[in-house]
């Protein structure tokens, strides 16, 4: 099934928020939970994906919420994975 270009663009959103925050070590909550993740047995792609949901979720908070970024918040989705982000 192809995706259509929004969507690609979107998912490379997602997936360049997560490289970024893995290079920066920041926050470092970010590399502990794919490690983590991944040690529970999930391949590194399904990690990135669960984490991808916890980065549209935030985003979702400060763009249709209008509530302003909360790094406690996204470190706690972060932590609460591989349950529901």
């Amino acid at each position: 099934m192809a995706i259509d270009p929004q969507t690609a663009r979107l998912h490379q959103a997602i997936n360049t928020v997560i490289e970024q925050q893995l290079a920066d070590n920041d926050p470092p909550e970010m590399r502990l939970t794919l490690d983590r993740l991944v040690k529970s047995g999930l391949d590194e792609q399904e990690a990135r994906t669960l984490i991808g949901h916890v980065v549209v979720e935030e985003l979702l908070q400060v763009l249709a919420a209008g509530k302003p970024f909360d790094p406690v918040r996204y470190v706690g989705r972060l932590q609460a994975l591989p349950g529901h982000p």
